[in-house]
């Protein structure tokens, strides 16, 4: 796999980017290597004459340069004088265009890193964007060690490599100590390798090149790239050392695994350089994408500040402010948040809250957890004890504690809604009655709002989740809303409660409440809840639950930026379109054979495999047909992890439309090519 390019930037203006863009690829012309070249936003001058001109390069001025103003001035102002509006998706498909033409592609930004293009989008944006690392081009002067080291600095904050710095004398002479001593000075503090320098030249040309800089630029790390050999040694490592979650290591052994190396946008590649379309959202918690620059920043900026600071005993900014806006967007009477760092502990301190809650204030029967079959809530021990699927939980049945597992119906495998329907609806009247009789024991009711997802995508039927509320609230038994995998704009509303316009007594969130960065989840109670533990010291009523990462400040900060890109992205909005073009687009999978029932609610969709829609027969567990799928997507591009017979998608909710009926279109593929053998 060749490297495809290299961004070269600089410290200052005049540092002379296009110089050393010019020595670069006359050097690498000479190793034999087709090289192209890109400004692509050039603010006056004739940069991109000159190079395209002296370096012989047969692509069209228009192709190297799209985008010009006449103006020597910052880009965003420039172009916005001129009445040019910047297209960087057009920016991006031009180097596309020419990485294929030629082995290797030298982008020239202007000016340096923070130079904006637009609004809120800056040089270093665009060097990210395209997926390139950095060459600095620094001047050999008084002030360039802090040039180049706030440089190096600001590019790793932005997410980007820098391969290397070089050094470009713009003046004659051989220069005093700092021009002797600088370029030793940034290799040491900013740890990256010095390429070299370039030499003074009056009016660079081909042969002036050759002859003042040949062998003196390192080019290697320039060209440096990832080989199989490197790959083929993760995955070997992988298998000697990692134990997989819900994996038989025994299978995982004999296959060839996907090591991800990076990820941008909707997308992750493997260690040997293949991108694919991440259909599940990294297990349901990318949000917005990977690499998002608010969320990237909001992170880099706390790292700068405090890392991780205790909750026992202290508080941090991130998590004072997480707090808050967590209140606000949620039902009105959760008013207090208690961290953790995943869902399984936020559904377990809920239901130790509750549990607790009804022994502090006196009333010691209440002691029964009740929740609903097919459930799935979690992996610690009291989160599985409430689980109510026996492949994930039947093992460990002498370790939990006992629990009301309420029998619900499981959607019909061929799509017949209207017998589930039925069949929920009976379950609740039955539901009623017993609580009628019995809700003097009972602590709590655990639901997952409106899509049970582990089970396989169940979709209630309108109306359910509205009536359970309603049944706690007359029977006094706290209603625990598990919206770890629903809330955050899954269903087409940032929680799954609002479309029944319900409001639980305690909402458990994690998943997509950092947008996919970091391990965080929060457990929401009203302030009655929480007055129920207010208390002497002496009596020992305190909540003694917490972890160590409890309220990390780094998480709570990915958190607060992930609230931030809803508003200014306005995210919930724009699904909308993308939940009605899903729908429009899963009516045609009822055309395969062996697809039965479908079931989506906003982005959320299980597909189910069926060996037989006319004999009404379904796969053989055993058969891993939903496996087999997910494994022959990749073929296409795509990653997807099953349930069972049930294949899942959940994209980001950033996913565009031609990204969404690119998943599509491969699901369908990879489901038809796998099942066409059963026909």
């Amino acid at each position: 796999m060749k490297p495809k390019g290299i961004f070269i930037t600089a410290t200052d203006t005049d540092a002379g980017k296009t110089t050393v863009s010019f020595v670069l690829g006359v050097l690498l012309h000479q190793k034999g290597i087709d090289v192209g070249i890109m400004k692509p936003i050039q603010c006056a001058g004739r940069d991109a004459q000159f190079l395209k001109k002296n370096l012989r390069i047969k692509d069209s001025l228009r192709e190297i340069n799209p985008y010009f103003a006449k103006e020597p001035i910052s880009p965003h102002l420039a172009f916005a004088r001129q009445k040019i509006a910047i297209d960087i998706e057009k920016i991006k498909k031009q180097y596309q265009a020419l990485s294929l033409i030629h082995d290797f592609v030298i982008v020239e930004g202007a000016g340096g890193l923070m130079v904006p293009i637009k609004d809120n989008y800056l040089m270093a944006d665009l060097a990210r964007d395209l997926e390139l690392d950095v060459v600095v081009v620094s001047k050999l002067s008084l002030g360039t060690i802090n040039h180049t080291l706030l440089t190096i600095e600001q590019a790793r904050s932005c997410g980007l490599d820098v391969r290397g710095i070089i050094f470009n004398q713009i003046k004659k002479g051989k220069g005093g100590i700092p021009e002797k001593t600088n370029s030793q000075a940034i290799k040491k503090f900013g740890q990256v390798p010095i390429l070299g320098t370039v030499s003074y030249m009056p009016k660079a040309t081909r042969n002036s090149v050759l002859r003042q800089c040949k062998n003196k630029i390192n080019l290697k790390p320039l060209l440096k790239q990832e080989t199989k050999k490197a790959s083929q040694r993760l995955k070997k490592e992988d298998r000697e050392y990692i134990w997989h979650p819900f994996t038989q290591m025994q299978d995982w052994q004999k296959e060839n695994p996907l090591i991800i190396d990076q990820a941008k946008g909707c997308y992750l590649r493997d260690s040997n350089g293949k991108w694919y379309l991440d259909g599940v959202s990294s297990l349901w918690v990318n949000l917005h994408g990977h690499q998002h620059k608010t969320i990237d920043q909001a992170v880099c900026r706390q790292v700068k500040k405090v890392s991780h600071s205790t909750l026992l005993g202290l508080s941090n900014v991130p998590a004072v402010e997480l707090a808050r806006e967590l209140a606000k967007i949620t039902p009105k009477t959760l008013r207090k948040v208690f961290y953790s760092d995943s869902g399984s502990t936020a559904v377990e301190i809920a239901i130790k809250i509750a549990y607790q809650y009804w022994q502090n204030i006196g009333q010691k029967k209440k002691t029964k957890i009740i929740h609903l079959a097919h459930s799935y809530h979690g992996d610690t021990l009291g989160s599985v004890s409430i689980g109510g699927i026996d492949l994930f939980h039947k093992v460990y049945r002498h370790l939990i504690f006992k629990t009301i597992k309420w029998p619900t119906p499981y959607p019909d495998a061929f799509g017949d809604k209207k017998i589930f329907a039925k069949d929920f609806s009976r379950s609740i009247d039955r539901l009623e009655i017993f609580l009628k009789k019995s809700n003097q024991t009972i602590a709590a009711f655990v639901v997952e709002p409106i899509v049970q997802g582990a089970a396989g995508m169940i979709v209630w039927p309108k109306g359910i989740l509205k009536r359970i509320e309603k049944l706690c609230r007359q029977h006094n038994i706290l209603f625990i809303a598990d919206e770890v995998a629903t809330g955050f704009g899954r269903t087409g509303k940032m929680f799954a409660c609002e479309h029944e316009n319900v409001t639980p007594d305690v909402m458990c969130l994690a998943k997509g409440i950092s947008a996919g960065y970091l391990p965080l989840a929060a457990t929401l109670t009203t302030q009655k809840i929480y007055d129920g533990f207010l208390f002497d010291y002496k009596e020992q009523k305190t909540f003694f639950h917490g972890h160590t990462y409890t309220g990390n400040p780094l998480a709570c900060a990915a958190a607060l930026a992930n609230l931030e890109v809803f508003k200014k992205e306005k995210t919930l909005k724009k699904i909308q379109a993308k939940i009605k073009l899903l729908e429009a687009e899963l009516k045609n999978f009822k055309n395969l054979f062996h697809v039965g029932d479908i079931r989506q609610k906003g982005l959320m969709v299980g597909i189910e495999l069926v060996k037989s829609k006319k004999k009404r027969q379904q796969y053989p567990w055993q058969e891993k047909i939903g496996v087999k799928v997910c494994q022959k997507v990749r073929e296409h591009g795509v990653i997807l992890r099953p349930l069972g017979n049930v294949v899942v998608l959940m994209p980001p909710l950033s996913i565009s439309r031609s990204e969404l009926k690119k998943l599509l279109s491969a699901t369908y593929q990879a489901i038809d090519e796998v099942t066409e053998s059963y026909v």
